[in-house]
């Protein structure tokens, strides 16, 4: 699976990418996630990607012309299967997308900046618009990041147990249930008597009654 996310702030795309699951997912080669900078598609010497909007107002607009021209180049290489924007007025990120988007092939990323992209790149070219939550950050880098590590985990073979993507929370629609490790007795806390149990029947209907239980105090909109 190929990710190529185009920003102006590529350097800040090289940590989330080069630690963990995700460099494992790379080094196996299940994943490819190529950064693309922005300002190497300007048509001026300053490299600016970037113009004061019409009508007015603050902030600054992301031009069309630099996103177009790397988009049109990358599509004209090959087929992707979705050109993502990530914006705060997207649908939101869930994880039944990210188990849709994680059976494709090629995926393009558009990350925003200052006060946003001209409304025509969104219009021409994005297939969809992606959310993290409700809230505005600075740019759409880390966003994008979020995107990658959320459907590259759910590639066969990038975890190395194949069960534990889909035991996660919001797989099935619950969140997921406590878990405990070593020791079984800390200070007199201690680990439920049933997972110690040897039981797997009795401790997968434990997990259930506790995930449907903490969906319930915590996610109850996940219910409806």
């Amino acid at each position: 699976m190929r990710f190529d996310i185009i920003t102006v702030l590529p350097g800040l795309l090289e940590s989330p990418f080069a630690h963990s699951i995700l460099q494992r997912a790379q080094n196996k080669g299940k994943a490819e996630i190529i950064v693309h900078n922005l300002r190497e598609y300007a048509h001026n010497k300053q490299k600016s990607v970037d113009d004061y909007p019409y009508g007015g107002g603050s902030g600054m607009v992301m031009q069309i012309e630099p996103f177009a021209k790397c988009i049109e180049k990358l599509k004209a290489e090959r087929d992707y299967d979705e050109i993502i924007f990530m914006t705060p007025d997207g649908v939101t990120l869930n994880q039944s997308a990210a188990n849709e988007l994680s059976s494709k092939k090629n995926i393009m990323i558009l990350c925003g900046h200052y006060k946003g992209i001209d409304q025509r790149i969104r219009d021409i070219f994005v297939t969809r618009e992606i959310s993290v939550g409700d809230y505005v950050l600075s740019g759409g880098e880390l966003p994008a990041a979020i995107v990658v590590d959320a459907v590259v985990r759910l590639i066969p073979g990038v975890l190395n147990d194949e069960t534990s993507a889909l035991s996660d929370s919001f797989q099935g629609e619950l969140l997921d249930a406590p878990v405990y490790s070593r020791p079984a007795d800390w200070n007199g806390h201690k680990v439920p008597a049933i997972l110690l149990s040897g039981d797997q029947t009795k401790i997968e209907n434990w997990r259930h009654d506790e995930a449907l239980k903490r969906t319930q105090e915590r996610r109850p909109d996940l219910l409806e």
